[in-house]
This record gives C-alpha cells, structure tokens and sequence, in this order.
C-alpha cells in the first residue's frame, strides 16, 4: 500500500494517465504497419506502451520480419509522428483524463512537487493543448532521455530535477514499462488501469479521480 505522508513529490507519466492521446499513437502506429504489409492489433500497441518511438518501430519490423536501413527507418519515424501530430491536433482541455485536473489542483494545495516522466517527444506539445503545462515543476520527456522505460531513467531525472530522493517519489504510470521502471528507481507506484497490465503495483485504480482525497 502506498504511505501518502512521506510523498514529497508525484511523477507523472502522460498517455493514459492524464489524457488519452494512446488512441493516436495506435492509429498512427497501425497506419504504419499497414502500410509495410503488417497486421497491427491491439495486444500489438500493447507492448509500445510506455516505449520509445525508436524501439517500438523496432519492435513492429521485427514482427513484420522486414529489415530497414538507418536512413529508412528514419523515414518512418518522422511519417509515424506526422500522422500522430495530425491526430492530436484536435486535443483540448475537455479530453483530460477524470480526476487530471483534480489531481493536479489538489497537489498544488498540498505544496507537492508535480514532474512528468514520459517517453513521448510531443509531451509539451499536448500538456499546453490540454492546459495544464504550468502546473508542472519539471518535464521529462523523450527529448532528455536516452533511454526508455522499463529503464528508470526517466523517473530518476525527475527526481533530480525536482531536488527530491527517489524514496520520496510517487509514480503514476499505465503501462507495465513503467511500473517495472519506477520500481527500479527506489519509488512507490500507482498503476492507472486494469490490473492484469500493471503487476507489481503498489497499488491500482481506475483513473485520478480515486486518488484525490488520498492527500
């Protein structure tokens, strides 16, 4: 169980947890696939979750058994994110996640430091979409780390950049990548989701809105 009284600070993961922009990523993802011959499902952009762009094209070449060049592979990774950008530019504050706002509102009157640990390189881009980039101390993103969750990297730079100890650290994440990474980095961790993708939470919920009155 998590022990709220000793959180100085909560770390954010992005897609799924705040807002739902994964709905894209699949469409972008599965646009791509389609187009090299390969049948994309669901239990597919499962296993992206929560890793880089880089590696999940790896991983969808590797199941499409295609081998691409470093300039072709190039190439896709830069259609993949026009798609994505293409898809998230109809984003606004109305399709934050329940219980987001709340949160972070709630943290804020707590005096609790607030990082985002995500691997997506578009996370600003989406956090003034959705109107809520000033409640953050500190963004990590995929353009400060080299590498990808289940790697806890992402959540250590967090910790650092917000002047806190790892232990002190609350993670919210949806993906089992990152539940595997906030425990590698010494912190506590709610898993946001269903409970078969995220073991060796801390402890699990439906969305944020469950979590508000716990501080």
């Amino acid at each position: 169980m998590i022990n709220y009284t000793t959180v100085k600070a909560v770390i954010f993961d992005l897609d799924g947890v705040l807002v739902d922009t994964a709905i894209y990523h699949f469409q972008a993802w599965h646009r791509l696939a389609t187009s090299l011959g390969y049948s994309f499902s669901v239990a597919d952009n499962e296993q992206l979750k929560g890793v880089s762009r880089v590696e999940s094209l790896e991983l969808i070449l590797k199941w499409a058994g295609l081998e691409k060049s470093e300039q072709e592979k190039e190439q896709l990774l830069i259609q993949k994110n026009q798609w994505y950008l293409a898809l998230i530019e109809q984003l606004n504050p109305g399709q934050l996640l329940p219980g987001s706002l709340d949160l972070l509102n709630k943290l804020r009157e707590k005096h609790i430091l607030i990082a985002l640990g995500s691997a997506s390189k578009n996370a600003l881009n989406i956090l003034q979409k959705t109107g809520i980039v000033d409640y953050f101390d500190a963004l990590i993103d995929g353009n400060v780390v080299s590498a990808s969750k289940p790697d806890p990297e992402v959540f250590l730079k967090g910790a650092a950049a917000l002047g806190v100890a790892p232990s002190y650290c609350l993670v919210l994440e949806d993906a089992q990548a990152g539940i595997d990474a906030a425990k590698a980095a010494n912190m506590q961790v709610i898993g946001v989701g269903e409970a078969d993708n995220l073991k060796g939470a801390d402890d699990i919920v439906a969305n944020l809105a469950a979590l508000v009155d716990k501080f």
